[in-house]
């Protein structure tokens, strides 16, 4: 095995590990902020100002490190609409959600954007896993099924609406890693929620719900835009680069592990044996597919 190859298991470790942890830490609070925005705003203005707020903040640094050119747009225009039209209608259906159900359980069926992704790069992007990785694949699927099952109906609205902006998003996802990873990255995420908010304004204003919100509503707002999109979603897509599409929805069943360890550390809430069955499933499973994942 190649020292400096970059797929080596110890350069892994030692390049990625970080952007890993920070994405799953943070890549679980997207309903949580849908759900606090849900009684101050309505769901399809506040995704268009939550994508706006990203998109001003994230283009002020573009434009300060002058790495912005607008040629880029044109010449890739379709991509851009394509993935900001899968990207908005995704985010206005979450937000629309919880509305019916509770954040938790959209959280939960929201996973099932992971089994989606695994599918698009297996049969349209042609990623392949070893034996090993497939075995991995495998338990860390099934530990977040054990981790979220639930009794209950989720065939409710709420639910099915999750379920189609969670194939919505793993469809983005593989059009990005398909045709856009040779892109500049902060010429592709710049004009990646620039297009995303033009959709999202012509949706709200087509509805006729444009409100200018109030100063408290205003700072969370503010708050969500730089979490959820500029942090989450940056960190989102570097990750993306440094792997296939495959491994990278496998690393991504370590979320609901992350959320169970928050609950504990912050509501000394101890998780149930179904929890931490599911959560070392989940923990072996990921360590199979990427650190052992030339073998």
């Amino acid at each position: 095995m190649n020292p400096v190859d970059p797929t080596h298991p110890l350069r892994l470790i030692d390049k990625k590990a970080p952007l890993i942890a920070a994405l799953v830490v943070i890549d679980s609070t997207h309903f949580i902020f849908a759900r606090l925005l849900l009684p101050h705003i309505s769901p399809s203005v506040s995704a268009f100002y939550v994508l706006s707020v990203g998109t001003v903040l994230f283009g002020l640094y573009g434009f300060f490190c002058r790495k912005i050119h607008f040629k880029t747009f044109k010449n890739h225009f379709w991509f851009f609409l394509s993935i900001g039209a899968l990207i908005g209608v995704s985010t206005i259906i979450n937000y629309e959600a919880v509305a019916f159900i509770d954040a938790g359980t959209a959280s939960i069926l929201a996973k099932a954007s992971i089994l989606m992704s695994v599918g698009l790069g297996i049969f349209w992007l042609r990623e392949r896993f070893t034996r090993f990785q497939s075995f991995g694949a495998l338990l860390a699927l099934t530990g977040v099924l054990i981790i979220t099952f639930q009794p209950g109906d989720y065939l409710r609205l709420g639910s099915l609406l999750v379920l189609l902006s969670a194939f919505m998003y793993a469809l983005h996802t593989a059009i990005v890693k398909r045709y856009g990873e040779e892109m500049d990255f902060v010429e592709f995420f710049f004009f990646r929620v620039l297009s995303t908010s033009v959709l999202l304004f012509g949706i709200a204003l087509g509805r006729r719900a444009l409100i200018w919100p109030d100063s408290s509503t205003w700072l969370l707002l503010i708050m969500t835009g730089t979490v959820d999109v500029v942090i989450s979603r940056s960190l989102f897509y570097l990750v993306l680069r440094r792997m296939t599409m495959s491994i990278h929805s496998i690393v991504l069943t370590l979320s609901p592990v992350a959320a169970i360890s928050w609950a504990f550390l912050l509501f000394d809430t101890m998780p149930t044996i179904q929890q931490f069955v599911g959560g070392v499933g989940v923990i072996l499973g990921v360590l199979m597919v990427t650190i052992r994942r030339n073998l």
